[in-house]
């Protein structure tokens, strides 16, 4: 290669990043090329890296990707130092991303690149929150079909940065597929979160005796544990003469202003239930109640959550415990809906093989890239991109 870095900045930023093409390039060295060697024009670590490239100057559909890669042929031939000035027509690209790469080999690379590592003594106890979630890439979804891709994630909210991600299976749903999402991460020192879909047992001592928390929201899926934390927050009727039985319950509050509204949210958590409850490792059982006020119509709206986490209050305190359940909502704001604006995956009609799960890794790739860099814009950031990844490669022929 000509360059192994690209500098670039942001609009208005003082911050200068260093994207390294080169380690890039040489961690997709690492993967397994399944096409036979006869004929094969492109290897398959440039077009991983040149992928990655146009998807971070914000060129992401199959066809834009292709005809990025086509206008810079001359100026990537250079770059990468490639024997011929020639890129692949798209639907070399769909056929080579959608049968060459093995799919679990490039999602080990993201995991290989990006999670933590572990260093002399292991982390604190709920040290790292890690939620868990699914996304289905609805341009995969057949013509008369409901169902098309449906992809299981990992996620480092406070790092946006994605560890792991695993295909759900067209007959399984989330609960089947999350066992082994779980079983190829590092889970001590984890805090692992959910929605009430994951609000299984076997799970729940999966994640504990991986040397992992759990904290899952409870819904109608597990009635009996609903039914006891339920019946622990009512409010207790006391006789006169008679005191209200001893409890142990401690509140934390927080109250947001943003988008035209007010958000109210109070977390009450107790210890009680574990003493009698057969949930396993069950340590705190929470209430949360959201309230919302309309800044312009005045319109409210109250919602009441329950959920359980294997954590003690000595490890998470009610204040934390808020903090981590609107932590894993982040998912679904700096992951998914990344992919969806800043990716168009959902638009995405490309359908061969394995292309859409490899894409979606890709989309995965380039966030954790920029979640490592600390960049939340993540538009802004491919703006920049686009222009600084064009200026390194025009100053190659100049």
């Amino acid at each position: 290669m000509q360059y192994s870095t690209i500098p670039f900045s942001l609009v208005e930023h003082d911050q200068a990043f260093i994207l390294d093409i080169d380690a890039l390039y040489a961690h997709a060295a690492t993967l397994t090329d399944g096409r036979k060697p006869r004929g094969v024009r492109y290897p398959l670590p440039l077009l991983i890296t040149v992928a990655l490239l146009a998807k971070l100057a914000g060129f992401v559909h199959m066809e834009d990707l292709a005809d990025w890669a086509k206008l810079r042929r001359h100026e990537l031939q250079f770059f990468f130092g490639t024997a011929r000035a020639s890129m692949p027509h798209h639907t070399t690209w769909s056929r080579v991303l959608g049968s060459a790469i093995d799919v679990e080999e490039l999602n080990t690379l993201v995991q290989r690149l990006f999670a933590p590592p572990v260093v002399g003594e292991l982390p604190e106890r709920c040290s790292i929150q890690v939620t868990m979630d699914g996304k289905t890439l609805r341009g995969t979804i057949p013509r008369g079909a409901t169902r098309g891709v449906h992809l299981l994630a990992a996620y480092l909210p406070a790092e946006g940065i994605v560890l792991f991600q695993v295909e759900v299976e067209g007959k399984h749903n989330e609960i089947v597929a999350a066992p082994k999402l779980l079983k190829r991460l590092d889970l001590r020192g984890s805090l692992v979160s959910g929605d009430a879909m994951f609000t299984q047992r076997q799970l729940s001592i999966q994640i504990v005796e991986a040397g992992g928390d759990y904290l899952w929201m409870v819904k109608d899926n597990q009635p009996t544990l609903r039914a006891e934390i339920e019946e622990l927050f009512e409010e207790e009727y006391v006789s006169a003469g008679w005191s209200a039985p001893p409890v142990d319950f401690t509140t934390a509050r927080s109250v947001n202003k943003g988008h035209g509204r007010i958000e109210e949210r109070i977390l009450t958590t107790s210890s009680l239930l574990a003493e009698y409850s057969d949930w396993p490792y069950l340590a705190q059982v929470f209430k949360l109640e959201y309230r919302t006020w309309c800044c312009v119509s005045g319109k409210s709206t109250q919602e009441i959550r329950y959920g359980v986490t294997s954590a003690p209050v000595t490890v998470l305190s009610a204040e934390e415990l808020l903090h981590a359940t609107r932590q894993h909502w982040r998912m679904e704001t700096g992951l998914h809906g990344r992919r969806d604006v800043c990716f168009l995956e959902d638009a995405s009609r490309t359908r061969n093989g394995q292309a859409p799960h490899v894409l979606a890794t890709l989309n995965n790739l380039a966030l954790s890239l920029l979640g490592r860099l600390g960049i939340t814009n993540v538009a802004q950031a491919q703006r920049a991109l686009n222009y600084h990844i064009d200026r390194a490669l025009h100053s190659l022929t100049a």
